[in-house]
C-alpha cells in the first residue's frame, strides 16, 4: 500500500470531519472508516503510511484528527505526535493498535497522545474521537479566554498608569498657579480687611479658605498617585519601629485627645517602609480624629497567618455602620462633613491602594458607636521574621510620647 489520499478533503462539507490516518493495512483503514460511519460521522479522510506522506498532508490542510497506528513497518504512530509538534500544530492524535499494554498506553498518554482504542474495540472510536474534538474545543476557548484576559489585564494596567501618570503631572503642575491664587488671596485679606464693605471681607475669606483646601486636596492626590511609583523600594521593615515613629509623629495628636494606644511586639514585613509608616499613620490618626465620647484606647496586633502577617488596629470610637464598610476606602468618599471632620477622605484609600500594591488586603470590621478594626495583610520577610508567641505588650501614653 502506498501513499493515497482516500477521500480529498481540500473542498470538505460543512460540519464534515478531516481525518489524518496513518495506517499501512487497507483492511485496518476500511475497518476505522466503518467505526465513524457507525458512529455517526460525516467525515472526509486521507490514508498515509510514511512520515513523509504525513507530513505532506499536514502542509495541505490541517486535519481535525489523526489517528495512527501504533506500529508500522516504517515509523511508529507516536512518531507522528513529534511532527505534530514540530509543526506546531495542536491537533488530537488517537492511537489504534492490535495490542497495547498497560504500561505502554499510560506512557503514550503521558507523551501527548489524546487516547487509544484496541482494534477489537473500534466500536469506541467515535466515543474517542468525540471527547477528543470537545477536549481540543475547550482547550481552543481556554487559550482564547486567557489571551483575551491577558490583553484586558495589559489594557488596564496601560490605562492605570496613564491615569495615575495624567494624576501626578496634573496636580504637580496645579500647584504653583493654586500656591499664587492662596497667597495673593491672602495677601488680599490682610491688606484690605475692614477697608472694604462687610460681605467683601467675607468673600475674600471663602475664596483663601477655598484656595487652602484645593492646596491640601492636591497635595493629598499627590500622595495617592505616588503608591507604587517609588521604584518598588522594598525590604526588610521592622513595624515595631514604624509605630513607635509614628506615635511620636501624633504626640501632640494623643496628648490633646488622651488616647492611649498599645501595640504588641510586631513583626517585619517585606515592603516599602515609608508606605508601612504611612498605613499605621492613617489607621493611627483615624482613630484619634473620629473619637467617642469615652477615654480613647487604640490597639495595633498582628498574627501569623499561612505567609502573611495580619495587622489589626483596633479602637473604641464612633464606628463605621455596617453598609459604609466598602464606601470608605474609595478616594474621596466621606462620611462626616468638613465642618464635622477635617480632611478630604483618601487617607483609607491611600492606605488600600499601598496594601493592594503589596500584595495583601485591607478590610474594616465595626458597627455604629461600637468602635472599628482595621485589618490588614502584609507579606513575610521569608524564615528571618520574628515570631510573637509570647510577646511583651507595650503601651505608649500622651504622658510619655
Amino acid at each position: 500500500m502506498t501513499d493515497t489520499k482516500a477521500v480529498s478533503w481540500l473542498t470538505p462539507q460543512p460540519n464534515e470531519l478531516r481525518v489524518l490516518h496513518v495506517e499501512d493495512n487497507e483492511l485496518d483503514a476500511e475497518l476505522v472508516a466503518q467505526a465513524l460511519r457507525n458512529g455517526g460521522f460525516s467525515f472526509s479522510v486521507v490514508v498515509v503510511q510514511t512520515e513523509t506522506g504525513f507530513e505532506r498532508q499536514l502542509r495541505l490542510q490541517s486535519p481535525d484528527v489523526v489517528i495512527a497506528d501504533y506500529d508500522l513497518p516504517q515509523w511508529k504512530g507516536m512518531e507522528a505526535l513529534d511532527v505534530l509538534r514540530r509543526e506546531g500544530l495542536e491537533i488530537p492524535l488517537i492511537l489504534v493498535s492490535g495490542a497495547l499494554g498497560d504500561v505502554t498506553a499510560v506512557e503514550c498518554i503521558k507523551r501527548g497522545a489524546t487516547d487509544y482504542v484496541l482494534k477489537d474495540g473500534l466500536a469506541r472510536l467515535p466515543e474517542a474521537v468525540r471527547r477528543a474534538l470537545q477536549e481540543k474545543r475547550m482547550l481552543r476557548l481556554r487559550r482564547q479566554a486567557e489571551q483575551d484576559l491577558a490583553r484586558k489585564v495589559e489594557e488596564l494596567a496601560r490605562s492605570n498608569a496613564d491615569l495615575e501618570q495624567f494624576a501626578y503631572i496634573a496636580s504637580h503642575d496645579l500647584q504653583e498657579p493654586l500656591r499664587m491664587v492662596a497667597t495673593y488671596t491672602q495677601l488680599l485679606g490682610e491688606r484690605y480687611r475692614g477697608r472694604l464693605d462687610e460681605n467683601a471681607d467675607k468673600f475674600i475669606g471663602y475664596a483663601s479658605e477655598g484656595a487652602l483646601r484645593m492646596q491640601t486636596l492636591i497635595q493629598d492626590l499627590l500622595a495617592f498617585s505616588r503608591v507604587g511609583r517609588s521604584g518598588d523600594a522594598c525590604g526588610r521593615v521592622d513595624c515595631d519601629a514604624a509605630v513607635e515613629e509614628v506615635l511620636q509623629s501624633l504626640g501632640p495628636a494623643m496628648r490633646a485627645s488622651g488616647a492611649v494606644v498599645t501595640h504588641a511586639a510586631l513583626p517585619m514585613v517585606w515592603a516599602d517602609r515609608s508606605q508601612v509608616a504611612q498605613i499605621f499613620q492613617n489607621l493611627i490618626g483615624n482613630a484619634i480624629k473620629f473619637r467617642g465620647k469615652e477615654a480613647l484606647a487604640i490597639s495595633v496586633q498582628a498574627e501569623k497567618a499561612g505567609q502573611q502577617w495580619l495587622f489589626s488596629v483596633s479602637d473604641n470610637g464612633i464606628g463605621i455602620a455596617p453598609e459604609y464598610r466598602e464606601h470608605i476606602f474609595v478616594v474621596f468618599q466621606r462620611l462626616h462633613t468638613r465642618a464635622e471632620y477635617a480632611g478630604n477622605g483618601i487617607g483609607l484609600a491611600i492606605c488600600k491602594k499601598i496594601v493592594e500594591h503589596c500584595g495583601g488586603k485591607i478590610w474594616v470590621e465595626a458597627q455604629a458607636d461600637h468602635g472599628s478594626i482595621f485589618k490588614f495583610t502584609m507579606p513575610c520577610d521569608g524564615p528571618a521574621e520574628k515570631e510573637l508567641g509570647g510577646a511583651e505588650t507595650r503601651t505608649s501614653s500622651p504622658s510619655i510620647c
